[in-house]
C-alpha cells in the first residue's frame, strides 16, 4: 500500500510517498532555513505563508518522483501536531482537500510518533517494543513504543528541549540560526574538557530533563568573560556543550532501557544528527550490549517520509480522519487518536 505523506509542522514543506511503511519511494523536502535564518529563527507567520506557496508543488513532485498517480495511492497522511499551528493548518487542509477529491483515506500523524517511524524506513527489521529517545527543536522524550501505535513517555524535558537549548545556546556564542548544525561544526575543533557545565537533572524523577540551566550556564559565562574582557575558546565552549547535552540524553536513554529490561534502542528527532550524541550513543549501547538503531541523516530532520511511514501503521490500525479534523499545537504522543485531532 503506497501512502502520500504531507509535513509542514515548522519550516520544511515536505512530501513523499512511502510503500508498506517500509520502502521510500520519494521524498521532497522545500525549507525555509535560509529565510527564518535572517531573523536568528523561525517567524510563524511567515512559515505558514511560505507553506502555502510550497505544499502543492512538492506534493506534485513526490507523486512524479514516486511514479505513483493518485489513484495508485492507498491514503494521504499528514502531521496534524503538535507544531506551530498556522503552520500545520496548511499540510492539514491540503490534505483534507487532497483526500477527498481523489476519494482517498485521510490518516492524522502524530510529528513525534513520525520521527520514530523514521527508523523504520532505515531498517526493515525493527519492530516494536524497542525504546527511543527522540530530541528535536521542541521535544527531548525517551518513549517507549510497545507497538506502531502504542507508546507511553517514560522521560521528557520538564522545560527546553534539546533543541532548543542548542539554538539558544548558539545565539548567544554568536553563531548563526540553526544552532544545532552550527555547534556541531564549531565543537570539531573544541576540547569538550575545557569547560565544566552542569548536567541537568530533576529531583525525583531521574529520566526527566531540565535544560534551561545548562542553557543560563553558557550565557553567563559569556557573559562575565566580556565583562572582564576575557577570551573564550568558542570551539572548546561548543564541544563542551554538547557533550553535556549528549551525556544528559544518552544516560537517560540507558537508564530507561536497564528500568524496563530493553535490548533495542534508537534515536530520532533533529539533534539526533549531532555527531558527538550518535558517537556517544554508539559507545553506550556497545558497552552495555544493547542493539541500538540511529537514522541516516537525510531522516533526522522534518521530512514527509517519516509521516507517511508512520501513516501506515496508524491506517493499518484503523485510524481514519473525517472532515471535521483540525490541527493542534500541542498534543501528547500518547493520547494521538483520531478524534484528538477533530474540532
Amino acid at each position: 500500500m503506497k501512502i502520500l505523506g504531507i509535513e509542514t509542522s515548522c519550516d520544511e514543506t515536505a512530501a513523499a510517498v512511502v510503500e508498506d511503511g517500509r520502502r521510500l519511494l520519494s521524498s521532497v523536502v522545500s525549507t525555509q532555513i535560509a529565510e527564518h535564518r535572517l531573523y536568528g529563527g523561525v517567524v510563524p507567520e511567515i512559515a505558514s505563508r511560505r507553506h502555502t506557496e510550497a505544499v502543492s508543488q512538492v506534493a506534485r513532485r513526490a507523486l512524479e518522483e514516486a511514479g505513483v498517480s493518485l489513484s495508485g495511492l492507498g491514503a494521504v497522511a499528514v502531521t496534524a501536531g503538535p507544531g506551530l499551528i498556522g503552520a500545520l493548518l496548511v499540510g492539514v487542509n491540503f490534505a483534507k482537500g487532497l483526500s477527498a477529491a481523489a476519494g482517498l483515506a485521510l490518516v492524522p500523524v502524530h510529528h513525534i510518533r513520525g520521527h520514530i517511524a523514521a527508523n523504520y524506513l532505515a531498517y526493515p527489521e525493527l519492530a516494536p517494543p524497542f525504546l527511543c529517545l527522540v530530541a528535536s527543536g521542541g521535544h527531548s522524550h525517551i518513549v517507549m513504543a510497545r507497538d506502531y501505535t502504542e507508546f507511553e513517555i517514560l522521560g521528557r524535558t520538564r522545560d527546553d528541549a534539546a533543541g532548543e537549548c542548542f539554538d539558544k545556546a548558539a545565539r548567544a556564542m554568536g553563531l548563526g540560526y540553526p544552532g544545532g548544525v552550527e555547534i556541531d561544526r564549531l565543537a570539531r575543533r573544541g576540547d569538550p574538557e575545557r569547560y565544566r557545565l552542569p548536567l541537568p537533572k530533576v529531583e525525583g524523577a531521574p529520566l526527566d530533563a531540565s535544560f534551561s540551566g545548562l542553557k543560563t550556564s553558557v550565557i553567563n559565562l559569556l557573559h562575565n568573560a566580556r565583562q572582564k574582557e576575557e577570551e573564550i575558546d568558542l570551539p572548546s565552549l561548543a564541544a563542551s556543550f554538547e557533550k553535556t547535552v549528549a551525556e544528559a540524553l544518552a544516560s537517560r536513554l540507558f537508564a530507561a532501557a536497564e528500568r524496563e529490561n530493553c535490548g533495542v534502542v534508537s534515536i530520532a528527532g533533529g539533534v539526533s544528527a549531532n555527531t558527538c550524541l550518535r558517537e556517544t550513543v554508539i559507545r553506550g549501547a556497545e558497552k552495555r550490549g544493547l542493539r541500538i538503531y540511529l537514522p541516516p541523516l537525510s531522516l533526522c530532520g522534518d521530512n514527509a517520509a517519516m509521516i507517511a511511514a508512520q501513516g501506515f501503521f496508524e491506517f493499518r490500525a484503523g485510524i481514519r480522519a473525517p472532515a471535521s479534523l483540525n490541527a493542534v499545537a500541542t498534543l501528547p504522543i500518547d493520547h494521538a487518536r483520531a478524534q484528538d485531532y477533530c474540532v
